[in-house]
């Protein structure tokens, strides 16, 4: 199941490489599907029919010496043999208590012998035969909602997260540019299969409106926030590359890419910690988002630094790219002594560059 993938992305137990590896072998397997650009909770599978259901094999029937007397005389109490000739266990039996019992009654009814030489092997016809111990709810029977062939966006959002923290893992311990590109490109291309990033004709539903689910036989289905959102959330901080490491804010975004720029002027509108709304004009080559409540406008640079703007216009600068431990403090605090924070950034070029952003 996708759980699986997503725990050991998440583990710290892979290399960079390995890493890769497991997100390469899933874009290949069962459980992508192609025209969600996504991927199943598990591999679809086609259920036998109810008419190809509970056939006990004729082989089966000749080896059992218990089955050919009961069926001889009539006795359907635990097997009967339907109009086509072939030969069921008795409807009513439900588990294997159930058959036990049933062997007990027909002991008890002259057929003792046959119960001792036969009825170990007859339990185990059963079990084969209805294989109880794999059951597994409607993951591996229902059609709907987190049943076969569905895609739970929740769990899809869990994946682009691991493969997210793959990426940073890879760039810390000094994987070379190109797994690192590679694996950034798989965060983009899972990223690409999310709905925000479709159109209404591909997703089967307004992209942004929240849903859990997309069934096998549909667009999307079962409307409602799910924890996709905390996901989502913090997928969109990673590529922003806002980290807090020992109580200190970093600001070292290594998937962020150059079209997230602007290209003109434009106008920044966000509500400060006292909730008045306020605007920034910002210009070509910048980016803002707040962080809490705080305003933080990105310039791509040369080198990286960063300016802290006191609310009395006060500037500190900084050649570096991480808060001190006071100052995120104050932010975390949303104490309103910092107005806004002016970071410029130097991208990696062969992370950022040339990564598709939506499906072709």
């Amino acid at each position: 199941m996708l759980e699986g993938q997503v725990a050991v992305l998440s583990s710290n137990h892979l290399s960079a490489g390995e890493s890769l590896e497991v997100l390469t072998a899933l874009k290949h397997s069962a459980m992508y599907r192609a025209d969600q650009h996504s991927y199943l909770l598990y591999p679809n599978r086609e259920l036998p029919r109810f008419l190809d259901r509970n056939n006990i094999p004729a082989g089966e029937i000749r080896r059992l010496g218990l089955l050919q007397a009961l069926l001889a005389d009539g006795n359907r109490q635990l097997v009967e043999r339907d109009i086509t000739g072939r030969v069921h266990f008795n409807g009513m039996i439900t588990d294997a208590h159930d058959l036990r019992r049933i062997l007990d009654q027909l002991a008890a009814g002259g057929y003792a012998r046959l119960i001792k030489q036969d009825g170990p092997r007859v339990l185990d016809l059963f079990e084969r035969l209805f294989d109880h111990e794999s059951f597994t709810g409607r993951s591996g029977t229902f059609f709907g909602y987190e049943g076969l062939g569905c895609i739970y966006w929740h769990m899809v959002s869990k994946l682009r997260l691991a493969a997210l923290e793959t990426c940073f893992r890879a760039a810390e311990t000094g994987a070379s540019k190109r797994v690192i590109h590679r694996l950034a490109a798989c965060y983009y291309d899972i990223r690409a299969g999310i709905g925000d990033y479709k159109t209404p004709e591909v997703y089967g539903a307004f992209p942004m409106d929240p849903y859990s689910h997309t069934p096998a036989q549909g667009g999307a289905r079962q409307p409602g926030l799910t924890g996709q959102v905390k996901e989502d959330f913090l997928c969109r901080l990673g590529e922003l590359g806002v980290v807090v490491e020992d109580g200190r804010i970093h600001f070292r975004p290594c998937l962020l890419q150059r079209n997230e720029f602007l290209t003109a002027k434009s106008e920044f509108i966000y509500y400060d910690v006292a909730g008045s709304k306020c605007r920034l004009r910002l210009k070509p080559g910048e980016l803002a988002f707040t962080y809490c409540q705080v305003p933080v406008i990105y310039r791509l640079a040369r080198k990286d630094s960063l300016t802290i703007v006191r609310p009395d216009g006060a500037r500190h600068s900084v050649e570096s790219s991480r808060l001190d431990s006071t100052v995120s403090r104050e932010i975390f605090a949303r104490s309103g002594r910092v107005a806004r924070i002016e970071v410029s950034l130097r991208l990696v070029p062969q992370i950022a560059d040339s990564i598709p952003t939506s499906r072709s």
